[in-house]
Order: structure tokens, then sequence, then C-alpha cells
């Protein structure tokens, strides 16, 4: 009997050690090992947030309550792998200690204290030795792991904040486009439209490798790296169904990318997916909003050479490529209510517009600018 719990506390050990690599030493997202401690602590601390936050009626307060996702899944992974090797040890140390509460005793003082502490009552020191080396190896590479998270998380974060001033907080893929045709900088959109390949490529490596930065929420309330995203792949669509012509190349490269890592991380997180949807296939947007926004976008100039039927027929085929999963991610992560962006379980139906900034110039003239200024409800 005794020799049973020893060999259990070395099987405990020896997959807390299993999931400790596959999660900071050869992370991939979709290991069995990280599946079952990383991808399941990750999942249980936000549901229980995304609880919390349905308490709070302002959604910068959800936001707030929210914003703690991440951070508390890194303490909460940390403590359970700490748990599994305390147990361990104990288990290991039980046919020498004679008694569970001497065991952990001995194991505890082993694990947690720097050195070793004088161990009461018979013991083994071998298994002291590789609890204590455990235990600090395990805190090393959490720590190492911390900044790893963090610089990839100020990477995504830097492109995503210009987002307000080229299409609003929360962002959205019109207010783009109607924002860089009222001050004459359509060409602009062509290195945005590259700069935004480029971040989505980095975004599926690191948040696949590392799914807990999925759960890392921008600074502002209003700011979502997703619904920047949305918003982005949005306009690009929209510019190649209506200027197929003058449409910059860059576009297509982009809305590759962006439904691509949208894929990927979808897969991380476990979910189904069309892998080939057809273009003909229907998606959630209503035709109607896609007329209106595409009648705003000719009232302030925007070089449109296609469309009605024929527009909406290559914008659905564009869209139905990474709508759904769009959808649902915004959902999952309480992103806030932009247009275009899919229902939320746990929000009003209210949707917020991006306000538009009023322009200023020296002479005191109010240009077209102000006459399109948008608006909508706050997000509180």
């Amino acid at each position: 009997m005794r020799w049973a719990v020893f060999a259990a506390g070395a099987v405990l050990v020896a997959l807390g050690w299993c999931s400790i690599v596959a999660t900071f030493v050869l992370p991939r997202g979709r290991s069995v090992f990280q599946r079952a401690t990383s991808s399941a602590v990750l999942a249980a601390v936000h549901a229980t947030l995304v609880q919390a936050s349905r308490l709070l009626r302002r959604y910068e307060a959800k936001d707030a309550v929210l914003s703690a996702a991440g951070p508390v899944a890194l303490v909460v992974q940390l403590a359970l792998f700490l748990a599994a090797f305390l147990a361990g040890a104990a288990l290991e140390l039980y046919p020498w200690a004679g008694s569970m509460g001497l065991a952990f005793r001995q194991a505890a003082g082993s694990l947690f204290v720097v050195g070793l502490a004088d161990a009461a009552g018979p013991t083994n020191d071998v298994v002291r030795v590789l609890a204590a080396a455990t235990g600090a190896v395990a805190i090393a590479l959490q720590i190492g792991y911390l900044p790893v998270i963090y610089q990839a998380f100020a990477r995504r974060e830097a492109l995503v904040a210009l987002m307000e001033s080229r299409a609003g907080a929360p962002a959205w893929g019109p207010e783009l486009l109607m924002r860089h045709s009222l001050i004459a900088t359509v060409d602009a959109l062509r290195p945005l439209y590259r700069d935004w390949e480029l971040w989505s490529a980095e975004v599926a490596e690191s948040h696949s490798t590392h799914p807990v930065l999925v759960l890392f929420r921008s600074a502002s309330p209003g700011e979502s790296w997703l619904l920047s995203l949305l918003a982005v792949l949005d306009a690009a669509a929209m510019h190649l169904a209506l200027c197929p012509a003058t449409a910059p190349s860059e576009a297509r490269m982009c809305l590759r990318m962006g439904f691509s890592a949208l894929r990927r991380l979808g897969a991380t997180l476990g979910w189904p997916f069309e892998h080939d949807p057809s273009p003909l296939g229907p998606i959630e947007l209503p035709r109607a909003e896609f007329d209106a926004a595409v009648a705003r976008l000719a009232e302030v100039g925007f070089p449109i050479e296609r469309a009605g039927e024929e527009a909406w027929r290559h914008f659905r085929g564009w869209r139905v490529n990474y709508e759904a999963i769009a959808y649902k991610m915004a959902d999952h992560l309480v992103a806030p209510h932009a247009p275009w962006s899919g229902p939320r379980s746990h929000l009003s139906p209210d949707v917020v517009v991006p306000a538009r900034p009023p322009h200023r110039s020296p002479d005191g003239a109010a240009a077209p600018y102000d006459r399109f200024r948008a608006g909508g409800p706050r997000l509180g």
C-alpha cells in the first residue's frame, strides 16, 4: 500500500512536469497536457469573471473586472502547478514519514523554503531535494514566461491604439473608410492593410502559442484587439467589393492573413468552424446595413466603382470566411458591442456606434467632416 502511494505521487509529479514543460517551454496551444491544465484554467477563470461582470451595469465596470482574467489565470496556473508538485512530493514521502500530515509538512518545507528545512521524523532526503529543485524551477519558469507574455501584448496593442483615430472606438470597418475619404487620405489605406497583415501573422503565432494572451484586454474600455481586426477586415472587404480596379492588392493579402489568424485562434480554443466556406454561403450581417454603409461612403466621396447586388455578392464572399469566428470570439470575450460585430450574450442589445471627432481648422470653417459625424449610445 505504501509503495502504491509512492507510485501515485511519482505519476502526479511526472504529469505536473509534462504540463509545465508543455505550457512554458514547448507551448503549442494544442498539446494534450496544455489542454488538460492551461486551457482548463483559462476557461474556468474567464467563465468565473464573465459571470461576475454580469452583476454590473456599466460596460466600463464590466471591462475592469474582465481585464483581470489574463493575470489571474497566470497566478492560478502557477498555484495549480505548485499544488500538484506539493501533493506529489507528499505522496512520495509517505512511505518514510508514516503519516500523511507529516509527509505534507516535509514536502512543504522542501518545496517552498530556500534550501532544506529540518524535517521532523523519518524522511527521504533524495525526494526532498528533488522537491526543492522542482519548486525553484517551476517558479523560475513562470517568472521567465511573464516577459514573453507582456512583450507580445505590448506589440499587439501598439497598432490597436492607432485605430481610435482611424476607425473610432470601438472600431468599425465602414468608419475606417469614411474617415480616410473625408480627409482625402484613401492612399494611406495601402500601408495600413500591409501593417495589419503583418500584425495578424504575429498575433496568430503568439496567441496560438500562448492562449492566455487572448484574455488580455486592451487598455481602454472602448478598444478591442479583436474588433480592430474585424474593422480592418471589413474595410478591406468593402474596398475590394466596391473598388475592384483601384483597391490596393495589400487589401487582399490582409484579408487572407486576417481570417487565417482567426481560424488559428479558433482551433486553439477548440471551436469547430468551416475550413473552406462557399463564397455563396449566407452571412448574418443584413444586406440593408451594408447598403446603408455604402450610401454613407458615397456621400463622403469614397470612390465607388461597383455597387448594388454585385458589390454585396463580392463583400459576402469575403466576409463568409471570418464572420462566424469573429462573432463567436467577440461574444466570448465580451468585446464592446460595435456595429457589425454580432450579438452579445452578456451585454445589452444596444450597438455602440463610434463617435467621430469634430473637424477643426484655423479659419473656423466647418468642413463636411462634421456633417457626417457618427453618434450612438455610450459604452455605459
